[in-house]
């Protein structure tokens, strides 16, 4: 363990030992303060089988649970007497039952009939009830606590507002619907996305899929939601930025009967289909499946630059019986794709200084292609009424085989001196996971327990040895007079002969982790208080470069939440987490992991009867061990380097009245070098943020009269002191343009047919962002496509 880890215990112990006494206070005050018991029963449908996710809540109060496959339920700590049951789920009529509570007894209820409510579910589907909201995690996320009692910030963005936005995969504007999330530079290959100071890792059904160059960004055709959660969650991934991670959760099996197929098409010669198809494979409902297909071809506002992809997803749902199910699902991405890097210009002046269509691709340059394919299997079992057991196995690999542009130098009469560099890579990765969720209780105390185990392994390999001048005595681009077309002699002849491992030299990353957690939801008051301790051993072995490393750490999480009533919740939490940093010093010394401590708090409402939701939370993060710039050799780094990010954030979304939805979200970001080998840099702001970020996205849809189903929507995404991911606050240009898009939406639907224009960029800002890059002596940036419009047209069967 190393010493900035150790010194910070004593930390930890206090504030566990704050929050403990706090609780026990608390404990010995209401162990005596109310006689309660317990309820318990099963639901059924119309043709008597178990229904699953039906919720069940005592009326006036916070307790409730959600049923299990076998459509059983458990609700403790009601008080004695006489309550009163409402029992409800998407689809279906709502019931309300009386029942007589006996203290310190069981009462076991007679099975509860709930039979489809046809109108209902029309509603949910065709006017889009709340299609922006979301009240409980993913099981993918492992809690099972509402959203609102959850001590974090979590934020989770639906598959009806990624349709309402035409969002068509993760490079495009999955960041404006959640605060402080913002989108970098990109490689047109995978994602990345930056939060509270750093990068945000990518995870799949909760898995941590992050590797340096991927994976391959998702396309939303598979997509069923993607949750934000925000801050390190150590029990989750230990060893990862502390900034959080998005988890995007995939379409699975509904047991409905159903299917949709799309059309798309868009500026810059945009064209995309879709297919999803829903159902069961048996009469009896056991054997179900799910299946997604997608196929695309884009262009771009840059001449010659593209990338055609398509997507197959299928899964399958086998019910061994009621209480035991196993899920297999396969998806396979393909991409081809211009040049990696065409999206970069550059220029000796100023940033921004050629026209937004402005490229440094060249016609005659062979694309990159990439193979995507992952694969899960799911075993669910529900071991009693309270107990669950999970075990979930996924297996990744990545195959790229192309090249990379960018610039040795550019001058100030537009000539730009490219190169291009060979760019195959090959990724594979392996999970593994198994974790068990339940519930006991201990007087008037109810503990959500959740204990699991971690595995996995990843390994990453590339060929970036070979380069070639795209430039000669006779040929040098010229981006006022561009000729996009390179003479023969210039294109490069990579060498393929041999396999890619042996090309990659020392060019492998790989990792190997195993992890064990466990977490205690101590449940006080009826639910009104809820203490969680939790904690996570991860140990990791990391080879970057060939050098190595391995570290065995422990990350602590305490949490505090408190209900005021029903519908607003304020918390408190302490988490931590680890980063390995493989790689040497100058002397040859290996870098010490980068610890995470994060401290946040913040105020969860519902409102209008929880049809809106609000969460505004403020944090601190600081990052130890950072490595920074040798000041003796800038070709080294040095690890003495430490980063402080706080901010506040606040996040708005729902149904702000009838038929009127709302995304809106605000976060002010300060993060800056506190520690650094070079005492004039203490101080600086880090790079990568933006300090001032908000969005939104307002979205009105008629439900009655002649227009019946036309919606209209309008949104903006504003970003003020930015400050580019790729140089820091020493160079040139530190500082970006402030940034304001507006888009907008025209569209209609039934409950079969719908059909929507967007149209992007409204006002046709040039956007753009990018650095001073030292090494070629330039300026470079990425912008952003001018005014643009999307037409999609969708069926439903």
């Amino acid at each position: 363990m190393n010493t900035t880890l150790t010194k910070l215990i004593p930390l930890n112990f206090r504030i566990l030992t704050a929050l403990l006494t706090i609780a026990a206070s608390l404990y010995t005050q209401l162990v005596f303060a109310q006689t309660t018991g317990s309820i318990t029963g099963k639901i059924l449908t119309s043709d008597a089988r178990p229904l699953a996710e039906v919720s069940v809540r005592v009326a006036g109060t916070r307790l409730g649970a959600i049923t299990n496959d076998a459509g059983e339920f458990v609700v403790n700590n009601v008080p004695a007497g006489q309550q009163t049951l409402v029992i409800s789920r998407v689809g279906h009529q709502r019931v309300r039952q009386v029942v007589t509570v006996i203290a310190n007894e069981a009462t076991t209820m007679a099975d509860i009939v709930l039979s489809e409510n046809a109108e209902q579910l029309q509603e949910v589907v065709v006017e889009g009830k709340n299609p922006y909201k979301a009240d409980v995690p993913s099981l993918s996320l492992r809690l099972k606590t509402p959203l609102i009692e959850v001590p974090q910030n979590i934020q989770v963005i639906n598959r009806q507002l990624l349709a309402d936005q035409q969002i068509f995969d993760m490079l495009e504007g999955v960041s404006r619907n959640v605060s402080g999330v913002t989108r970098q530079e990109h490689w047109d290959n995978y994602a990345r996305l930056n939060m509270r100071g750093s990068r945000v890792a990518p995870f799949r059904n909760g898995m941590n899929v992050q590797s340096t160059w991927g994976p391959l960004a998702e396309d939303m055709s598979m997509v069923e939601r993607i949750e934000f959660v925000k801050g390190p969650a150590g029990f989750m991934m230990a060893n990862g930025e502390p900034a959080g991670f998005y988890n995007v959760v995939t379409k699975k099996p509904t047991g409905v009967t159903r299917g949709e197929a799309g059309f798309a098409v868009g500026s810059f010669d945009t064209y995309r289909a879709t297919l999803d198809l829903d159902g069961k494979l048996s009469k009896d409902n056991r054997l179900q499946y799910r299946l997604n297909l997608m196929g695309q071809s884009k262009g771009s506002h840059r001449d010659f630059e593209s990338n055609d992809r398509y997507t197959i997803a299928p899964v399958l749902k086998y019910k061994i019986n009621e209480q035991t199910s196993i899920t297999a699902e396969y998806t396979y991405q393909y991409s081809k794709m211009s040049a990696i890097g065409s999206a970069y210009v550059f220029g000796a002046n100023r940033l921004a200084e050629f026209p937004r269509n402005a490229t440094i691709a060249s016609a005659n340059l062979d694309p990159t292609v990439i193979h995507d394919h992952s694969a899960f299997l799911i075993l669910e079992h529900q071991i009693s009424s309270n107990w669950k057991l999970t075990g979930q196995l996924a297996y990744f690999t990545f195959n790229q085989v192309g090249s990379s542009l960018w610039a040795d130098s550019a001058k100030a009469d537009g000539r730009i001196y490219r190169n291009v560099g060979i760019w195959d890579a090959a990724n594979e990765s392996k999970f593994g996971q198994i974790f068990v969720n339940g519930e006991v209780t201990t007087g008037p105390v109810v503990h959500r327990i959740l204990g699991g185990l971690d595995l996995g392994t990843k390994k990453y390999m590339a060929d970036w040895g070979q380069s070639f001048p795209l430039y000669d005595s006779n040929f040098v681009f010229n981006a006022n007079s561009p000729n996009y077309y390179l003479p023969a002699n210039l294109l490069p002849r990579f060498d393929r002969s041999v396999s890619l491992r042996y090309r990659a030299g020392v060019n492998i990353l790989s990792q190997s982790f195993t992890g064990l957690y466990v977490q205690d939801e101590l449940r006080f008051w009826q639910d009104r208080i809820r203490l969680t301790l939790a904690g996570r051993l991860t140990s990791a072995k990391d080879s970057q470069y060939g050098a190595n490393t391995t570290e065995t750490v422990f990350t602590p999480r305490v949490g505090i939440s408190g209900s005021l009533n029903k519908h607003t919740s304020i918390y408190a939490l302490y988490d931590q987490a680890f980063l390995p940093q493989s790689g040497v010093d100058r002397q040859g010394r290996a870098f010490d992991p980068i610890t995470g401590n994060n401290l946040e708090a913040g105020l969860k409402k519902d409102w209008a009867d929880g049809r809106w939701n609000s969460t505004v939370s403020v944090y601190q993060i600081t990052k130890n061990n950072v490595l920074t710039t040798d000041p003796t050799n800038p070709n080294y780094s040095v690890q003495l380097g430490q980063t402080q990010t706080s901010g506040v954030e606040v996040d708005v979304r729902g149904e702000l009245l009838p038929a009127l939805n709302l995304v809106i979200n605000y976060a002010y970001t300060d993060g800056k070098i506190t520690k650094d080998t070079r005492s004039e840099n203490v101080g600086l702001p880090i790079p990568g943020f933006s300090k001032h970020v908000t969005n939104a996205w307002l979205s009105y849809r008629l439900r009655t009269g002649a227009l019946q189903g036309l919606g209209v929507s309008l949104g903006y995404q504003w970003q003020l002191d930015r400050y580019g991911w790729f140089s820091d606050a020493t160079s040139k240009e530190p500082t970006l343009p402030n940034t304001f898009r507006a888009d907008g939406a025209i569209s209609w639907q039934n409950n079969r047919v719908s059909v929507a224009l967007n149209v992007n960029n409204l006002f046709d800002a040039y956007l753009y962002s990018g650095a001073y890059y030292a090494w070629s002596n330039a300026y470079y940036w990425q912008s952003e496509a001018p005014r643009n419009f999307r037409l999609s047209m969708a069926y439903k069967f």
